[in-house]
């Protein structure tokens, strides 16, 4: 808080004593003075002459002013109020400071400079009762803050915070150029401690003094002004905000059509799935794939096929929108290898090659498993390029193994070899594949769900649940049961159940 020059002992001037008759143009204690002086003692005649004017009807008057002049006051911040919750505009509301901020103090005028972020001084307002006047107080402003922006010589683009010294200069400038016989005071405008600006208030009247009243007023309007500021920069990144979660629903129903619409039907298997993401755009995959064109082309109606099928399970490693833009890219590049006919190793070998270049540099890595599937032979050929092995229920012996083979994360290394593997599948067989979010989905107390718990559940479902849609929901469950109702997962979780048909019609 700055007054140049020293604040000067009141003045008993108002807008209600200029309106007021003759007798007002005095100050109170001179009016008591000279009620005395014309009061004359009362013999209880009333010969016609005029009222007496006693000391104490003077001293009701200065109460009746004084009041007039706190409603005034009152009013006008009243008015102020009102705008701060009405207008929506920043500069509409910018440009009432200057007037009520002189209003309220009685003064000549009023001036509000903020500061850039680039360390730059702008005039945002300018208030001035006399316009001829106004428009030397506007040069002599402007000069001050070109002076301040020489000074301070910030570089294009570059973030400057004006320090409380560089402030001080400030103010000694436009006290400077405003002049020796204009009254002056300066406030702070402060949004979360940070001084965004200056209010100056200014008077001509060489009786105006800064009283404590007159300070906390234009305080008080500054304050408002903060709130006015912040309230707008909110509203921005609010604006900003509601932009990108469009931007973010738009993306999620882009990536839920990329996933299967639904299972599709092959001879001798049953299958369900579903994915549950996280955030609104996830990281984790899966699809279905037909190993060849004539697939694509034909069965339009959905009815069974007896051609091989691919199944693919995927996870990019975080969340979000950039996981989401790789699985998007893993999904396509996948779906144009597959139909090149190659072994499942192979088919990783080329996809890791292709994306290695796009992941190094977004050091981000995929982990994948890829398998195909021959309705005729039930024979499920696989590679995994470390994605968490699917556990196949085998109905003969009631038994769970996994489905395994070395291979590098996908985008990890160009040269990495990857193996293939084969199991046949027998009636009653039940494989899952899953992601990571049901293994490190984790409970209160801080403990994973893992596949330990995963195995046991999955061995309790194959025994006790119909078909595989029941199994998937059983799993599900499981996990929120075991995280807690309350608890939102952490991450995506994806899973496939397919399950061997027991008999063939």
């Amino acid at each position: 808080m700055t007054a140049v020059p020293l604040p000067r002992q009141p003045s008993s001037r108002s807008d209600a004593e200029t309106d007021a008759p003759t007798p007002s143009a005095t100050s109170p204690s001179m009016e008591i003075r000279r009620d005395r002086r014309t009061a004359r003692p009362s013999n209880g005649a009333t010969d016609g002459a005029a009222p007496e004017i006693t000391p104490v009807f003077a001293l009701k008057e200065l109460v009746a002013r004084l009041n007039r002049e706190q409603h005034k006051i009152q009013d006008l911040l009243s008015s102020l109020g009102f705008a701060l919750r009405s207008f929506n505009n920043l500069n509409q509301f910018l440009e009432l400071i200057p007037l009520m901020a002189s209003r309220v103090t009685d003064s000549d005028g009023g001036a509000l400079l903020l500061f850039k972020p680039n360390g730059q001084v702008r005039l945002e307002r300018l208030h001035c009762q006399d316009s001829r006047w106004g428009q030397d107080i506007r040069k002599a402003l402007e000069t001050a803050t070109r002076q301040m922006a020489s000074s301070l010589n910030p570089t294009a683009g570059q973030a400057i915070a004006l320090t409380p010294g560089a402030i001080a200069s400030l103010d000694h400038q436009v006290s400077h150029y405003l002049g020796a016989n204009v009254q002056l005071f300066g406030t702070a405008i402060l949004v979360k401690n940070t001084e965004r600006g200056r209010l100056y208030i200014f008077s001509r009247d060489p009786q105006y003094g800064w009283t404590e009243t007159r300070q906390k007023l234009v305080r008080l309007i500054a304050d408002q002004t903060a709130v006015a500021i912040e309230n707008d920069e909110l509203t921005v990144e609010l604006r900003k905000k509601e932009r990108l979660d469009r931007e973010l629903e738009i993306g999620a129903e882009i990536q839920l059509r990329l996933l299967p619409r639904s299972c599709p039907k092959i001879k001798g298997i049953e299958l369900a799935a579903r994915c549950q993401s996280a955030n609104r755009v996830g990281g984790d995959f899966y699809d279905f794939i037909p190993a060849s064109y004539d697939q694509i082309r034909s069965k339009k109606d959905g009815s069974s096929e007896w051609g091989r099928w691919s199944l693919a399970i995927g996870d990019v490693m975080g969340k979000g929108v950039p996981a989401g833009l790789i699985m998007t890219m893993t999904r396509g590049m996948l779906r144009a290898e597959v139909l090149n006919g190659h072994s499942p190793a192979r088919i990783l070998q080329h996809l890791n090659r292709v994306m290695y270049a796009d992941l190094e540099n977004s050091n981000r890595f995929v982990t994948l498993f890829y398998s195909e599937y021959d309705p005729q032979t039930r024979l499920l050929s696989y590679s995994n390029a470390a994605h968490n092995p699917p556990l196949l229920w085998q109905a003969a012996s009631k038994t769970i193994r996994r489905l395994d083979t070395l291979g590098m994360l996908i985008g990890l290394d160009a040269d990495t070899l990857y193996q293939d593997a084969q199991v046949q599948l027998q009636p009653g067989d039940t494989l899952i594949y899953y992601t990571d979010g049901f293994t490190d989905a984790a409970n209160q107390s801080g403990e994973r769900f893992d596949e330990d718990n995963l195995t046991r559940s999955l061995q309790w479902a194959c025994q006790h649940c119909d078909h595989p849609q029941a199994i998937l929901e059983y799993l599900f469950n499981e996990v929120q049961i075991f995280t807690g109702t309350a608890n939102r997962n952490a991450d995506d979780m994806t899973l496939i159940v397919m399950q061997v048909k027991a008999s063939e019609p």
